[in-house]
């Protein structure tokens, strides 16, 4: 069972470091608000990247006006933790008073390849092994053809591009496990364990270590710092 109060001290600690130190207590309201991510069972490193992500398009704004509280990233940390049920296969365990039928808005094909193709080629400079460097090379070569013809794309010929963008990202995330060692893969793996036990219970054992093998992979794919390159239609 999740440690509520140490769950709201990690979020806190996190978002004092995202403000450089300036502290934005958790109390109140807010407790109640961040304690119920925890009982959701949003996983802290999901949290962290909502944090990350409301960050970004506040920094992009221009000069910093106010510290960032941690209410106002709600939104994009109930965002990708919908993306990460779905992706890990526990969206049937979701509380049934929740709308899982609510369409979720994604981002276009076109704008989804940009920021892969901008991902990958800051990766490359990462000073990974040079294996690695020829993958995201080719991925880079790959991805700015299709882009070309994403937005035109329709029927088969845009099946058949998302059925390649699944590959290809298989591919790049078996790559990245050889860009770990033994220790970091067994500190992952604990991860992924951790990020998957409040819904465990409820799981087949198939289930559950298929869910795991996915959080992993999230996991791994934020460690070596790639971007999703699947789209769903």
């Amino acid at each position: 069972m999740t440690d509520v109060a140490e769950y709201c001290r990690e979020i806190e600690a996190y978002l004092t470091r995202k403000n450089e130190g300036h502290l934005i207590r958790i109390a109140g309201p807010v407790f109640e608000q961040v304690s119920g991510w925890a009982a959701q069972g949003v996983p802290l490193a999901v949290a962290f990247r909502g944090i990350d992500r409301y960050c970004e398009r506040y920094y992009a704004k221009g000069p910093r006006r106010r510290p960032v509280r941690v209410e106002f990233c709600e939104a994009d940390i109930l965002e990708l933790f919908d993306d990460w049920r779905r992706a890990v296969g526990v969206t049937q365990l979701a509380d049934a008073s929740t709308d899982e039928d609510a369409p979720v808005k994604r981002d276009s094909l076109p704008a989804h390849l940009d920021r892969a193709i901008a991902r990958l080629t800051t990766q490359r400079a990462s000073g990974r092994s040079q294996a690695f460097d020829r993958h995201l090379d080719e991925a880079v070569r790959e991805l700015d053809r299709t882009r070309a013809a994403a937005k035109q794309a329709r029927g088969d010929a845009r099946t058949s591009l998302l059925d390649r963008l699944a590959v290809m990202d298989r591919d790049l995330l078996d790559a990245a496990r050889g860009e770990i060692d033994d220790t970091r893969r067994a500190a992952l793996m604990a991860e992924a364990q951790t990020e998957i036990a409040p819904f465990a219970a409820r799981m087949t054992a198939e289930a559950r270590t298929r869910a795991v093998d996915a959080a992993f992979d999230r996991l791994l794919r934020d460690a070596i710092g790639l971007p999703v390159l699947s789209h769903e239609p």
